[in-house]
């Protein structure tokens, strides 16, 4: 029996297949466009009573007085302790999320799929879990064997310590924050390591190199936008982060809120609207201060994935350029 002929599609015309994923797509891109503009406008509507009551200056004022007839709000230490919060949860957790990544894709699959397994699991854990943990648990040990050896060694004499450690402060909640983001950034990290064409790695050690050498002149080089885009992907869940926060950053208010040490109270743009918007009331400042604070952060959580954009796309291009020459 002779195979069936493919007749090729006429000249000018598309598959029913491609017209439906074309329309599919185009959907769900407006879908997603809407949502946002809808979120933007919506915050924007609920808060326009604090900014025509404050203006800009409600970004830089650091006053958050609830009481009425004397209600005066501020967002600058919000913003402050997240933007804090978040990049000591960077520094500590992007160097732990890639040294496990460079582990895992080096490791025999007999080891690294297990170990790339449970760093995943870390994932589905839900916030208010480690918020539970950290309380109960992590902070007892952490202000015994860490914070307080620190200030004891360094409070004298480097100010970031001169706080007194209780446990609740910026710095147990960063560390949280930290190991929320490693599932994240290891996992995307892996992928992007994986990728990397084996031949690359056999030529750096034919040349000599050690593990750390391959990875440093083959695997870094490499795989260096898709580590950056890995590590925007966790600044974006650690800026957002709520239930762990809120439970381990002391929940200061006001100018008491920018913390002058790792060791002082403090509270991010999530944590202030979860720990005061039930309390809010209608026909006062204090709800359209909260969603004020929730527009902030939204525009900043949209610049930073902007600035990522913008970073990745300047990387590629001076890469196709070494290459081009």
């Amino acid at each position: 029996m002779g195979r069936p002929k493919l007749t090729p599609p006429k000249a000018g015309r598309r598959p029913i297949s491609d017209k439906i994923f074309k329309v599919g797509a185009t959907v769900a891109g407006v879908y997603v466009l809407v949502m946002i503009v809808l979120l933007a406008f919506q915050l924007v509507s609920e808060s326009y009573p604090i900014w025509e009551e404050n203006g800009l200056s409600f970004i830089v004022k650091t006053e958050w007085n609830a009481v009425e007839d004397r209600e005066d709000f501020g967002a600058l230490p919000y913003i402050f302790g997240t933007l804090v919060t978040s990049a000591l949860a960077m520094v500590i957790g992007v160097p732990l999320s890639i040294g496990i990544a460079m582990f895992i894709s080096d490791a025999p699959s007999k080891i690294g799929g297990p170990l790339g397994f449970l760093v995943e699991l870390l994932a589905a854990v839900p916030s208010v879990i480690y918020g539970l943990w950290g309380l109960f648990v992590f902070r007892v040990y952490f202000v015994d064997w860490v914070e307080k050896p620190l200030h004891n060694a360094f409070g004298d004499s480097i100010w970031l310590f001169s706080g007194t450690p209780f446990g609740l402060d910026i710095l147990t909640a960063s560390v949280i924050l930290a190991i929320m983001i490693i599932p994240t950034v290891s996992a995307v990290s892996r992928e992007v390591m994986r990728a990397v064409p084996q031949q690359q790695k056999e030529a750096a050690y034919m040349l000599g190199a050690t593990k750390w050498e391959m990875f440093k002149l083959a695997v870094f080089p490499y795989s260096k936008t898709g580590l950056i885009g890995a590590s925007i992907l966790g600044l974006g869940r650690a800026v957002g982060e709520t239930m762990a926060v809120t439970m381990l950053i002391g929940n200061a208010t006001g100018l008491n809120a920018i913390p002058s040490s790792f060791f002082d109270p403090s509270q991010t743009m999530s944590s202030i609207v979860a720990n005061e918007f039930n309390e809010a009331s209608l026909g006062t400042l204090h709800l359209p201060a909260l969603i004020g604070v929730a527009l902030v952060l939204l525009l900043i959580a949209i610049a930073i994935n902007v600035v990522a954009h913008i970073l990745v796309t300047r990387m590629l291009k001076v890469k196709e350029g070494a290459i081009n020459n």
